[in-house]
Parts: structure tokens; C-alpha cells; sequence
């Protein structure tokens, strides 16, 4: 049996004749117990918030969507839809006409992006989640769903035929503007339903006919601003990728969900890095408790380690307990942390208890990988501190006097 292993273990559990030295160790380890569970809990925390976050804006996301890479439209030939239609990795998707538009209402208006889509829309995503009053728009028609907040602002009803709603649209062309009424496309349009996604879209977006928004917008019939897929279940979202390009070829640019909210995936995850390192020095500043319960430790065991060396030992292998004690203790501490904060974590999951709104619970969510992180952080702090004290044992330390 490896005898440094040995002592370190007796060492790790034995009481010191010192009340003091025993006081500093329990200490110690307490801290690093406290600092592996408040790590995991942050970042489990982290996690929810993420996935809470996320999960608002990736209920109108679709599996893929196809932008295109140049411009604001491009042109959907016949052949292309006779292949998207052939194309088994597709369960249904939609063809998207986008712009940015003024909507009117009485003395009101607000800036906005009208949406129109086809009747597969609803295939590829699940309106009736979104959708707060009213009901869902119908093709041939100059109906439209709005966000929550421009309905506020505009003091939208649903229905309300006394009160007219246009859309405007800057009509394309070059040269100076001579008359108002020529310098804007228009149309008439009726709020048939209100949509709440979150704060950003609902104050964005209003979803239209395609029909309406490209006569809105001069389109020719085949000229569309995107297409949304919905994909099969199953499938290897590469190769539908690849599948999909290989028909639309350069003129579209292929995003999936992650792509379509990069901006918002770098910023949670740029937050979580920054958590993680603010609390990594935390763990820092109580893993200097450890350094101190070693040098301790070895002072207070000092006539022991000359028995050691006088038998035979080498000043490595004394050494080498210390080391081996300060790495259990951090070991058996973050272990004893991630337990506690896998129950704090199971018991707020469980039972709500604590809240951010009367109705709303703060979101936690437990993943494999955080145990790993903690774990890893933990054994390598611990390996750094263990190291800084073992190497306070000299020779001239250890050996006779």
C-alpha cells in the first residue's frame, strides 16, 4: 500500500492535539464545501434562466430557416419548389415576406415588421401557443395578428371595424420625393388577434397574409424574404441542411435555431463565463483557508515527520503526504458541496421555494456537465493549494537537530 496515501488518510481524519489546528481544518473544509455547492448552484441557476429565456423566443423559431444572402428577397423558381416539395428531411415548410412598415391607427403609429405568411405556417410552428386573443389570420384576407405591445400602443382592439388600420411601406425608386401620397404604399388591414412571444417581438412584429405583404411590397409571385423549414423527426439536421442548399444553391444563407439567436446565446453565455469566474475566485480566496490548515498541520506533526525521515523517508515523500492531504480534503469537500447543492437544487425544482414573481418560480436546471465543471475546478484549486504548502517542508525542517 502506498504509505503516503496512508498517513495522509490518518491525517485527514484524526484529531490534532491542538483544538486550534482542528478548528482552522474544519473551517477549511466547511469553505471549500460551501464554495463547490454555491458554484454548482449559480450555475444551475444560470442554466434555468437560459433555457427560461430561450424558450420564449424559440417557440416561433423554426428548425431551419433559409435567408437570403443577398439583398432583402430572392426568386423561388418552379424546379426549386418541385424539389423542396420532394425533399423527405422536410415535413412542411413556409415561404416569409418581411419588411419594415409604419402601422396607423386614428392620430397613432408605431414602426414595425409586418410578417406575411403562407398557410403552411402554421405547420411549421405552433400558433395557437402564441396567440393571447382572437384567432389566427386567414390567407386571401386583410386580417392581421399583432404583438402585445403594439396593440398597446396603438390601442388596438380585436375586430374593431370603427377604428381603420393602415400599413405603410416607402414605395422603391430613386429621385427625389415630390408628393407624400406617391411615396408610400398602403394598405387597409383589421387586428383579427394579439400574439405574446416576449418584450423584443412583441413590440416588433405583426403577422399578415403573404399575399397582403407582397402586394405591399410590389413581390412578384415567386419572390419571397425567406423560407422556414420544419424538419422531419429524426432527422440529421446537417444533412437536411446540405440537402437544402444543394437545391437553393448560394443565394440562400441556412441558419438553425442556436444560428437565429446567436446575439442572445453569446450574451447568457458570456454572462455564465463571467459567473463562473467571479465564484472561481471565491473558491480561490477560501482555498488559501487550506494552505493554511496544511502549513499547520505540518508544524503541529513536526517531531512526527522526524521519525519519518530518521526510518527512511525522503523529504519527497513527506511531501508527498501533505500533498495527498490537502487534494482529499478538497476532493472530499466538493464532493460533500455538490451533494448539498443537488438537494437545494432538487428541493427548489420540486417545491418552489423561492420566487421571482407570486406565480413564477426562479428556473434551475440540472446538467451533467456542471458537475464535471465544479468537480474539475475543485480537484485543480485543490492540487494548487496542496502544492504550495507541501513545499514548505525542507529538509533542515524534518531532519535531526
Amino acid at each position: 500500500m502506498n504509505v503516503s496515501l496512508y498517513i495522509a488518510k490518518r491525517y485527514l481524519r484524526s484529531k490534532s492535539s491542538n483544538n486550534a489546528i482542528n478548528f482552522i481544518t474544519n473551517i477549511a473544509l466547511i469553505g471549500v464545501a460551501l464554495g463547490a455547492a454555491s458554484l454548482f448552484i449559480v450555475l444551475s441557476g444560470f442554466a434555468g434562466l437560459k433555457d427560461f429565456t430561450l424558450q420564449f423566443s424559440s417557440v416561433v423559431d423554426p428548425d431551419l430557416k433559409a435567408e437570403t444572402s443577398k439583398g432583402k428577397s430572392f426568386f423561388l423558381t418552379e424546379d426549386d419548389i418541385f424539389k423542396l416539395d420532394a425533399l423527405d428531411d422536410i415535413a412542411y415548410y413556409s415561404k416569409i415576406v418581411e419588411e419594415r412598415v409604419i402601422i396607423s391607427s386614428e392620430d397613432k403609429n408605431t414602426l414595425a415588421t409586418i410578417k406575411g405568411v403562407d398557410e403552411h405556417y402554421e405547420d411549421v410552428v405552433n400558433t395557437d401557443t402564441i396567440l393571447e386573443y382572437g384567432h389566427w389570420i386567414e390567407q386571401k384576407s386583410n386580417q392581421i395578428v399583432v404583438g402585445w405591445g403594439i396593440s398597446n400602443s396603438l390601442s388596438l382592439g380585436i375586430l374593431d371595424f370603427t377604428k381603420p388600420i393602415k400599413i405603410y411601406v416607402p414605395k422603391p425608386g430613386k429621385g427625389q420625393i415630390t408628393s407624400t401620397k406617391n411615396a408610400f404604399n398602403s394598405v387597409n388591414a383589421i387586428s383579427v388577434g394579439v400574439f405574446y412571444i416576449n418584450e423584443t417581438l412583441n413590440d416588433e412584429y405583426v403577422y399578415a397574409p403573404i399575399d397582403l405583404a407582397k402586394n405591399l411590397l410590389n413581390y412578384k409571385p415567386n419572390q419571397v424574404s425567406s423560407l422556414e423549414f420544419k424538419l422531419k423527426e429524426g432527422v440529421d439536421e446537417e444533412s437536411a441542411k446540405a440537402n437544402i442548399k444543394a437545391i437553393l444553391g448560394d443565394k440562400i444563407i441556412l441558419k438553425n435555431r442556436a444560428q437565429l439567436n446567436d446575439a442572445l446565446y453569446k450574451m447568457l453565455n458570456t454572462e455564465n463565463l463571467a459567473v463562473y469566474l467571479i465564484f472561481t475566485l471565491v473558491l480561490i480566496i477560501a482555498f488559501f483557508n487550506v494552505i493554511g490548515s496544511l502549513i499547520m498541520m505540518i508544524l503541529d506533526k513536526k517531531k512526527s515527520l522526524n521519525t519519518l525521515f530518521n526510518i527512511g523517508s525522503t523529504v519527497k515523500d513527506i511531501r508527498k503526504i501533505f500533498f495527498l492531504q490537502g487534494s482529499l480534503m478538497s476532493v472530499v469537500g466538493g464532493i460533500v458541496g455538490l451533494i448539498l447543492a443537488f438537494i437545494i437544487i432538487f428541493l427548489q425544482k420540486s417545491f418552489d421555494l423561492v420566487m421571482i414573481t407570486p406565480t413564477l418560480a426562479y428556473p434551475v436546471t440540472i446538467k451533467i456537465e456542471n458537475f464535471f465543471i465544479v468537480f474539475f475546478t475543485i480537484s485543480v484549486l485543490g492540487i494548487i493549494a496542496s502544492k504550495i504548502a507541501s513545499i514548505r517542508i525542507t529538509k533542515s525542517m524534518v531532519q535531526t537537530q
